[in-house]
């Protein structure tokens, strides 16, 4: 067969170039990272010889050894593991089998423009290498200390081996080769400036420091010299080792290799379980925000290990879905050896596991909200929104999950809990009021919170698209139900209001009374473009606002609904036009409604005008532009007559 050439995947070319040449301060993790790639080869050959022993062929002594090769200047990582055939070549080292591959190249480009500079750690903290961690593009860092790079591959189980060559330009090769056994070798051909990934004690460092906890051999082999064969690392899988035994920093490389990350945990929780279930966690929490988090196919990272083999990083049961921010590993002494994926979603030992796990999470992250808030604090912006899905998710965890969650309002800087705004609320005050929509600045400013911020009524700020599903199936926190601002039936006058005046709600009640044959012939032009035509006890200032009629689903939640085109889902419900009875134009469109006898075409226009303006305050679009621009119009053209 002869040689094959292909073109990377478009954004990968250009994501090799940023790599290569952006990242110069972080060079040495090209050696962490092809260790973990190694280690991962070896998990899964072993996982797969426990149903195929013959794919070991006899050597179930997995290592991974370092080659020097100080007259070719090359360095090579060796596995024993499954290897690759010429499509997980393709597949593999051409492409990135990840979504958002040019979304990666996007941030990239844009933090080197902004600094106008390339950077790498001494920049920005090492903003960019979170960005290789985020989108699994470890194997390209390889780039940043070779001019080319081959990878010399047999796939177990098969006699045929191949060969990948590129020097990360643009092109690679893919070519038919020899190995005389399974798994891979990756060459690299150091440029001239790197000879210091060729010094024996340097890649020992590299590899103390960043791959200690790998629990598979590494050696690095010997020259032939009065120097042999050296293993560097422990070799022991960290997990099984007492905690006082490990320092912060293997527990940070641990969760550099596990998750394949370049961020530091935010939280580390290792625990073993001992009794009729036995297991042994080793779980993170990252410190940044993975891009793929709201992704609809990503699903939770956590490693799962049966006495200390590696079994899958795909067990759908073992983290919940509001959990899958999770990295880390779990080792089970219980588990059958021999499980299948398939025997995973129903395995009641499993079950327990997972719940189990999750209640360690949240005891550790009440902990952690109580003693220091504001560390807390990074941790929702996060992943506070991942977190709420479990409000519905799982009904069992609903109380743990609202004592943690938290919330933006209309009275308070920075989160507040659920706790704290039921200590804050007003005598007479029944229930916990909430608004939602896409933006807390916007919404805060709603003209449906005039009558709270007037009563002094704290209102949170619910901003998450999560929250529009949870809120109506949670329905309270403590015996306090969750009612919506943009409902009708506020019931603000239950609130005791601080400036309490009989003569001001009388005067009150007397404009609402004055509005009433505006507010019927209202009803008659809007007809079924509305729900009803009603005075409000929430406006202040603004003269109209849509809300929520009783019974109707939220409109933030509707609108959400019909852009996903959820079957069966009719034209936007009809909502309820709250009109202020103290507002000037209405009290003049009042006098004019009275005197009118309903045959004002003025009344008719202001009608179908204040209701899209109140639509535009809701980010809604006008129904009929070319009628609005008309009433406009003729409503201006009226109003300077002389």
């Amino acid at each position: 067969m002869a040689q094959e050439k292909f073109t990377f995947q478009a954004e990968v070319s250009k994501l090799l170039d940023i790599v290569a040449h952006s990242l110069y301060s972080h060079k040495e993790i090209f050696l962490r990272e092809l260790i973990s790639n190694a280690s991962d080869a070896c998990d899964r050959l072993r996982y797969a010889a426990l149903t195929d022993a013959a794919l070991t062929g006899g050597d179930a002594d997995f290592k991974i050894t370092l080659s020097v090769d100080k007259k070719a200047n090359t360095l090579t990582v060796t596995d024993n593991g499954d290897g690759m055939n010429r499509d997980d070549l393709t597949e593999v080292l051409g492409t990135i089998a990840r979504s958002g591959t040019q979304a990666f190249v996007d941030q990239m480009a844009a933090s080197t423009k902004d600094t106008g500079k390339k950077k790498g750690k001494d920049a920005k903290g090492g903003d960019d290498m979170a960005l290789i961690g985020q989108f699994g593009v470890g194997f390209y860092s390889t780039f940043m200390v070779a001019d080319k790079v081959e990878v010399l591959t047999r796939k177990a189980g098969d006699k045929k081996a191949w060969q990948w060559s590129s020097d990360g330009k643009g092109e690679f090769t893919i070519d038919e080769a020899e190995r005389d056994a399974r798994g891979t070798d990756v060459i690299l051909y150091l440029d001239k400036k790197e000879k210091e990934y060729l010094d024996p004690a340097r890649i020992e460092h590299i590899v103390k420091q960043h791959s200690d906890h790998i629990g598979i051999p590494i050696i690095l082999k010997g020259d032939g010299g009065e120097d042999g064969d050296k293993t560097l690392n422990t070799a022991s899988a960290l997990w099984t080792r007492p905690k006082k035994d490990i320092t912060s920093e293997q527990y940070t490389e641990f969760y550099h290799h596990a998750a394949h990350a370049f961020d530091d945990p935010w939280m580390t929780l290792h625990n073993s379980v001992e009794g009729v279930l036995s297991y042994t966690n080793l779980l993170f929490i990252p410190s940044t925000q993975p891009f793929d988090l709201f992704h609809p196919d990503r699903k939770a990272q956590v490693k799962l290990y049966v006495k200390r083999v590696f079994i899958t990083d795909d067990c759908e049961g073992l983290m919940p879905p509001y959990l899958r921010f999770m990295r880390g590993i779990v080792d089970s002494e219980d588990l059958p050896l021999n499980i299948s994926r398939e025997m995973f979603q129903h395995n009641p030992q499993l079950t327990k596991i997972r719940s189990g796990l999750s209640k360690r999470i949240m005891g550790e992250l009440k902990k952690k909200a109580d003693k220091k808030p504001e560390e807390y604090a990074d941790f929702w912006n996060n992943f506070g929104a991942v977190l709420k899905e479990g409000l519905y998710e799982e009904p069992e965890n609903r109380e743990k999950i609202l004592g943690l969650a938290r919330f933006k309002s209309t009275t308070q800087d920075g989160w507040t809990s659920l706790e704290d705004y039921a200590s804050r609320m007003k005598d007479g005050q029944e229930v916990i009021y909430y608004i939602s929509g896409e933006d807390a600045d916007a919404i805060a400013a709603s003209p449906h919170l005039e009558g709270f911020k007037a009563k002094g009524v704290e209102v949170l700020l619910m901003t998450d698209p999560v929250d529009d599903f949870w809120l109506p199936s949670v329905g309270e926190f403590e015996g306090k139900a969750f009612k919506s601002a943009a409902r009708v039936g506020a019931d603000l006058d239950k609130v005791e209001d601080v400036d309490k005046d009989k003569k001001k709600d009388a005067k009150k009640d007397k404009a609402g009374k004055a509005i009433e044959p505006l507010l019927a012939q209202f009803k008659v032009v809007l007809g079924e473009a509305v729900k009803d035509v009603c005075a409000s006890e929430r406006l202040t200032e603004s003269p109209v606002c849509l809300v929520t009629g009783e019974g109707d689903m939220d409109a933030r939640l509707e609108k959400m609904l019909k852009q996903n085109r959820q079957a069966g889902m009719p034209d936007l419900t009809p909502r309820v036009l709250e009109v202020n009875p103290g507002h000037a134009l209405i009290k003049r469109l009042a006098k004019r409604a009275k005197a009118s006898d309903g045959k004002d075409s003025l009344i008719a226009d202001a009608a179908h005008l204040l209701l899209d303006q109140a639509r535009i305050i809701e980010g809604e679009t006008v129904v009929d532009p070319k009628a609005f621009s008309r009433r406009l119009s003729a409503v201006m053209e009226s109003g300077l007559k002389v």
